[in-house]
């Protein structure tokens, strides 16, 4: 069974692959959102050229080679394409075999639990406060995420005394049943991290995602080995390298990895492995409602080493318009704090066929 054609469905947000094979079949994947429009072309230009022809089903070899056929382009954007190719081989398989992606990998289809994840900054701690308890009463969620300091911020926060004021401000309103965790977004120095992190371990905070510049591990450690409460991360991080460092320096005490963001399914199968064998928990990262989020319920019904949670973005089209009318069901109800993955084959999804009609189109074939 030969991959026959690529197609890609972009726009600037987000771009949806299909692949067909020489036997009639078909899946649906998608590369990582956010100028998803050039990753369809990094797709069919240095992907594309590489899997047609092959076999959908030797999906790590395809994954393995890529890389190594454009070894001068060892950076986000390759593997935010392949993730395209990777994810719709996925789709394909389990409709060929009446399996869900998440059989296929092993595990079983069921509910998850579901943190709240807040990817707001310019709202007032009262506010974000009232509105995550509102989401508590209406969805049953246990668990949240709110943001501290600004983004990639050098120590600066979103106005002064916010961070400050949030972490103590969410406890109080939530009590001390609720989970609640916190995301620095690289905005720290590990000085300046540590000093907030005594307030989070004063508030019972369950963890401290990337606090310190991502790419600087060796301050991300430090604020791990300060601190009681886990310090979690990675969630920008595709190179394989990167990861086995980072997980043999014990540089974060949760592992992140974005499976758009990595390159597909199977690279972060190998990273969640890594951090199994580490004793590391693997919650990762899936900020907004595209396809990334329901790969995340598919992923962590199957490793050993699933995290507490899923992360399940609270935005709606206000924050996301992007989001609107993605598919024609959405595989994102909340029940009890709870998403559920479905025993469907495949990924279980239908993409919207009117959205598809206004994409930007382009196709790679045999």
């Amino acid at each position: 069974m030969k991959i026959k054609s690529i197609e890609t469905f972009s726009n600037k947000y987000v771009g949806f692959v299909r692949i067909r094979d020489d036997e009639g079949g078909e899946g649906w994947g998608q590369v990582s959102t956010y100028h998803s429009d050039i990753t369809a072309q990094v797709l069919h230009r240095q992907v594309a050229i590489y899997a047609l022809g092959q076999d959908a089903n030797d999906i790590d070899y395809l994954i393995d080679i890529i890389p190594e056929r454009e070894h001068k382009f060892p950076g986000s954007y390759l593997r935010r394409a392949m993730a395209g190719l990777d994810t719709a081989l996925w789709d394909l398989r389990g409709k060929r075999e009446g399996k869900s992606v998440c059989e296929l990998l092993g595990g079983t289809p069921g509910p998850i639990r579901a943190y709240a994840s807040s990817m707001k900054r310019d709202i007032t701690p009262k506010d974000e406060a009232e509105r995550l308890v509102k989401l508590r009463d209406e969805f049953g969620f246990d668990a949240f995420k709110v943001r501290v300091g600004a983004e990639v911020g050098r120590d600066q926060d979103e106005w002064p005394g916010r961070s400050e004021e949030i972490v103590p401000t969410m406890r109080k309103a939530m009590g001390d049943d609720i989970a609640i965790m916190v995301d620095g977004n690289s905005c720290y120095s590990p000085k300046k991290a540590i000093e907030l992190g005594r307030i989070l371990e004063d508030n019972n905070i369950s963890h401290f995602e990337e606090p310190c510049p991502y790419w600087e591990l060796e301050q991300t450690k430090e604020v791990t080995d300060a601190l009681s409460i886990d310090v979690s991360g990675g969630e920008q991080d595709c190179d394989i390298p990167t990861w086995r460092h980072m997980i043999d320096m014990r540089a974060v005490d949760i592992i992140q990895p974005d499976v758009c963001y990595l390159g597909g399914i199977n690279r972060t199968m190998r990273v969640a492995k890594m951090g199994a064998d580490a004793g590391l928990p693997c919650t990762p990262h899936c900020a907004n409602h595209s396809l990334v989020t329901l790969f995340t319920m598919h992923l962590l019904k199957a490793i050993p080493n699933a995290g507490k949670y899923l992360e399940f973005s609270i935005e709606g089209e206000d924050y996301y318009p992007w989001q609107q009318d993605l598919y024609v069901k959405s595989p994102y109800d909340i029940v009890g704090g709870k998403a559920t993955v479905l025993d469907e084959p495949g990924w279980g999804v239908e993409i919207n066929p009117a959205w598809l009609d206004k994409a930007g189109y382009e196709i790679s074939e045999l």
